[in-house]
C-alpha cells in the first residue's frame, strides 16, 4: 500500500515504532556492522540502529515515509526501494524488518526472503517482526460485516500473517538457519479518542478504496459498532488486537 500519510502515522500511530525499540535491542547492533531497515517507515528505529555506531540504511516503498525519515534524520541514510526487488552494493552484517512484512503479498513472500539472503553475508543475520496468524482478527472481521451492513461483499485483506511453522519453513528454504521464533499476543491501546474506524482510515485503506467515498463515514461507524464489544474497554479506550511473529535467523551457505 503507498500513499501512507506519514505524519499522522508518527503522531496517532507511534506505538509500531515504540514497540520496534525492543526489537533493536534483540538485534544488538555493534559498532561498524552494516544494517539493513527493510521496510523502515518514517525511519525512527533506522535511526536508534545508527546510535550504537553501526552503518545504518532504511529501505521503504512509499515516498512519503522515505522523505519524512530524511527530514527527520539527516544523518541517516534512506532510499526508496521495494522490499521483493531492492539490491545492495555489498553484502551487510544484518537486515532489520518491524511491522512491514505482513504488507507484502503472500505470493511474494519467498521473493522477500530470497532478497533478503542475497543482502547478508554468510552468517549474517536476520531479526525481524510482522504481524503473525490471528492478527487484527476482530479488526478484520469488523469491517467484513460492516461491509454487509451496507449491502457489500466481504473484500479479502491483501496481509500476510504466517504461523510460526510457516514462516520457519519459508526461512529455511530462502537459505536461513532459524535461531528464535515467538507468535504472541500483544494487544495495542490506540491514541486517546481514537476508534476501530481510526484504525481502518490509516491501516484498512484497502478497503475504503472498495466502498464509495460517501459511504466511508457510515462504513467506518458500522465497524465501530461491530468491534466495540471486543476491542472497546468500560473506559472508553479501544485496543487492537495485535499478534506478533517474531524471529531471529542466520544467514547460511556460500
Amino acid at each position: 500500500m503507498n500513499g501512507w500519510d506519514a505524519q499522522a502515522y508518527d503522531e496517532r500511530f507511534g506505538y509500531v515504532t515504540e514497540y520496534g525499540t525492543d526489537l533493536v535491542t534483540v538485534l544488538d547492533p555493534q559498532p561498524g556492522e552494516w544494517v539493513l531497515d527493510l521496510g523502515c517507515g518514517t525511519g525512527h528505529l533506522t535511526a536508534r540502529i545508527a546510535e550504537s555506531g553501526a552503518h545504518a540504511e532504511g529501505l521503504d516503498a512509499d515516498a512519503a515515509m522515505v522523505g519524512r525519515a530524511r527530514h527527520e534524520h539527516r544523518g541517516v541514510a534512506f532510499r526508496l526501494a521495494d522490499a521483493r526487488t531492492f539490491t545492495v552494493a555489498a553484502p551487510f552484517d544484518a537486515v532489520f524488518s518491524n511491522a512491514a512484512l505482513h504488507w507484502v503479498a503472500p505470493h511474494d513472500q519467498d521473493a522477500v526472503l530470497r532478497q533478503v539472503r542475497a543482502a547478508l553475508r554468510p552468517g549474517g543475520r536476520f531479526v525481524a517482526e510482522m504481524g503473525g496468524a490471528g492478527n487484527v482478527a476482530h479488526l478484520v472481521e469488523a469491517g467484513a460485516r460492516a461491509c454487509e451492513d451496507l449491502g457489500l461483499p466481504r473484500v479479502a485483506h491483501p496481509w500476510c500473517f504466517p504461523t510460526p511453522q510457516e514462516r520457519a519453513a519459508d526461512l529455511a528454504a530462502a537459505g536461513f538457519d532459524v535461531r528464535a521464533m515467538q507468535h504472541f499476543p500483544r494487544p495495542t491501546p490506540l491514541a486517546d479518542g481514537d476508534r476501530a474506524g481510526d484504525w481502518f482510515r490509516m491501516f484498512g485503506r484497502w478497503l475504503l478504496a472498495a466502498v464509495p467515498e460517501e459511504h466511508h463515514d457510515e462504513l467506518l461507524a458500522a465497524i465501530d459498532r461491530h468491534a466495540a464489544s471486543q476491542l472497546c474497554g468500560q473506559d472508553g479506550r479501544w485496543t487492537a488486537d495485535y499478534v506478533r511473529l517474531r524471529w531471529t535467523a542466520v544467514a547460511v551457505g556460500p
